[in-house]
């Protein structure tokens, strides 16, 4: 679950003045700044500024809209209860220009290839999520482990596509059922996307299509025929895997 706070640290990405850029990060294909939000904040509050206009320009997502996706990722792992995304909010006032602001996780360096074989619990969720959101690019450094052992997951960017994108290091599930644990969870979210709050937020994020078809995934999971994808090609796993 999103820590307690999470509200409370929404805020202060959204509203604390003083956006101090640190420097880029490196590997990044798009623009990533490490910034400090806030002379008032204790020691500063350390975020991931990713500018709609760093974005670079891509054949099959609309230009601008990354930033967005990656809000619209951490909107619905709140409603789900999982997996854990670092509070992500669509800053407007950034030295350049709107983006997404995610509270940056001081991680060590583990990721999922090395410790696949554990945590059955937190994979199968993380995997459950890449297939509802359609995710073009899950590496397995993108999984990021804090000092408490607590597995975060960043960079959505490539998700909610209309077309299969799917392309994942995690790939332990194929064949496998939905948890019957996590049915209730994906039927909250989809009635939450169909008349609930979840809605409007959703379709300030995404085109009308992409919603859409965000429903026709969820449906498509609680399916008692439903079984986690099997990868298709060598297309299906991304390059680098880490």
């Amino acid at each position: 679950m999103p820590a307690p706070s999470s509200e409370r640290t929404e805020r202060l990405l959204r509203e604390l003045p003083d956006v101090k850029l640190l420097g880029l990060l490196h590997g990044a294909s798009n623009y990533t700044f490490l910034t400090r939000l806030g002379p008032h904040a204790p020691s500063g509050l350390r975020a991931v500024y990713k500018p709609a206009r760093g974005e670079s320009p891509l054949w099959d997502f609309e230009a601008g809209t990354l930033y967005q996706r990656e809000v619209a990722a951490y909107e619905l792992s709140k409603v789900l209860g999982w997996p854990r995304i670092p509070p992500t909010v669509v800053r407007q006032t950034a030295p350049h220009g709107a983006g997404a602001m995610q509270l940056f996780i001081d991680a060590d360096g583990r990721h999922f290839l090395g410790e696949h074989k554990a945590l059955h619990e937190t994979w199968v969720r993380v995997a459950l999520f890449d297939v509802i959101t359609n995710n073009a690019d899950r590496k397995s450094g993108h999984c990021l482990f804090d000092p408490e052992d607590h597995v975060w997951v960043i960079d959505h960017g490539l998700t909610f596509n209309v077309d299969d994108k799917l392309r994942t290091v995690i790939w332990d599930f194929s064949g496998d059922r939905l948890p019957p644990d996590l049915c209730g969870d994906v039927e909250r979210a989809l009635v939450g996307l169909e008349r609930g709050p979840l809605a409007p937020t959703m379709e300030g994020l995404l085109s009308r299509g992409e919603v859409r078809v965000l429903k026709r995934r969820l449906r498509g999971v609680l399916d008692p025929k439903w079984r986690f994808p099997e990868p298709t090609s060598a297309w299906s796993i991304p390059w680098p895997p880490v």
